[in-house]
């Protein structure tokens, strides 16, 4: 009997632009330049979106409330953001992509993978398309990015943020299997802050402690996600480069500058929000069959509520409708609301086929 084949190694390589947004804002305004940058809403119910390197020696990061970022760093300058402009640049990246793989997977604006594995010239190596992917982006855009390059996407993607910002790492077979040994386990893609804090509880705080453990072990503890844990410890992640990654839901939120307290309230505040996402939806041809409603109350706390039709929305007033019976359930609540979202998925099973979207609330 012939020996089984050996599974051919992937050159996959992970792009992640540094600062997208911030950076974006420094090269169209040279008074920006070197200074901390966020940007977001500068008012105290705003959130950074985004954070300049500048800023993040402060301790600032996306997601935090504006309030906070400015208290850390007081000198920080707030650029209200443009996201017609970070598409149209993100659109320039792509297109630098496209040149060397049609098998690009967009993560969002400013990061993707590409598998070059069939598409290297004789001699080309994977990391030499990552170096000229990256001088290519900063002569076309004037933007730095950086790469990660490794055999599969789970360590190319910790590569990339190895040396930022404008580095490449490249993480060979040798190497992967022992990279993620000293390594926070919280530093993984795919395990979140709330996984991070339910491993910490158990023990398992770096590579190392999360290869100790069994399969059996994890998968009884994380159940279906216990067996990719288990995989990645060792530098194994079978995923594929998917260039037709269907987006899942298409949402909206917004964070109010005053707390709303009252039904009707919420309910004129939901209109808007459901404009938005039927707009969009119904721009790419997507029908969801479940609508659900995000409430973050005024003290951070935030609870969500779902229905499910048997067949897709067929209108916006009927989403809008289903969204307000929704918070009826949660509203009104002594605590108020200080952010409402709306969010339509369960795409695919009635009407046209999904597409990747890039939507920002």
């Amino acid at each position: 009997m012939a020996p089984a084949a050996q599974p051919v190694l992937r050159r996959i390589i992970h792009i992640d632009m540094d600062a997208f947004y911030a950076s974006v804002e420094q090269r169209d305004n040279p008074d920006l330049r070197g200074k901390p940058v966020a940007v977001g809403g500068g008012s105290m119910r705003g959130v950074v979106a985004a954070a300049s390197y500048e800023a993040r020696v402060f301790g600032v990061r996306s997601a935090m409330p504006s309030v906070t970022a400015r208290r850390q760093c007081p000198d920080l300058i707030f650029v209200k953001p443009r996201f017609d402009v970070y598409r149209a640049v993100s659109a320039q990246i792509r297109d630098i992509f496209a040149d060397h793989t049609p098998l690009v997977e967009p993560l969002s604006l400013d990061e993707a993978y590409l598998d070059v594995t069939d598409h290297l010239w004789p001699g080309q190596t994977a990391t030499q398309v990552a170096r000229e992917i990256r001088a290519r982006i900063r002569e076309a855009t004037g933007l730095t990015a950086s790469a990660g390059v490794s055999y599969n996407k789970f360590l190319a993607k910790l590569a990339s943020d190895r040396n930022k910002p404008d580095g490449l790492c490249v993480i060979t077979p040798e190497r992967g299997p022992d990279f993620v040994l000293d390594l926070p386990v919280g530093r993984f893609h795919g395990i979140g802050p709330a996984t991070a804090r339910k491993m910490d509880a158990m023990g398992i705080r770096t590579g190392a402690d999360l290869r100790a453990q069994d399969l059996a072990f994890l998968t009884r503890r994380f159940g279906k996600s216990g067996r990719y844990y288990w995989n990645i410890a060792r530098g194994i992640d079978h995923r594929q480069v998917r260039p037709d990654r269907v987006r899942k839901s298409v949402g909206a939120e917004s964070t109010y500058h005053t707390d709303l307290m009252t039904l009707p309230e919420c309910d004129a505040a939901l209109a808007p929000l459901a404009s938005k996402v039927w707009r969009h939806a119904s721009r790419h041809e997507l029908r969801g069959r479940t609508v659900t409603l995000k409430v973050k109350f005024a003290d951070f706390r935030q609870v969500t509520r779902a229905r499910t039709l048997p067949r897709a929305v067929e209108t916006e007033a009927e989403m809008l409708d289903i969204a307000r019976d929704l918070i009826a359930a949660v509203m009104p609540d002594p605590r108020g609301a200080r952010l409402l979202g709306i969010t339509l998925s369960g795409f695919g099973r009635d009407g046209g086929d999904p597409a990747q979207l890039d939507l920002f609330a």
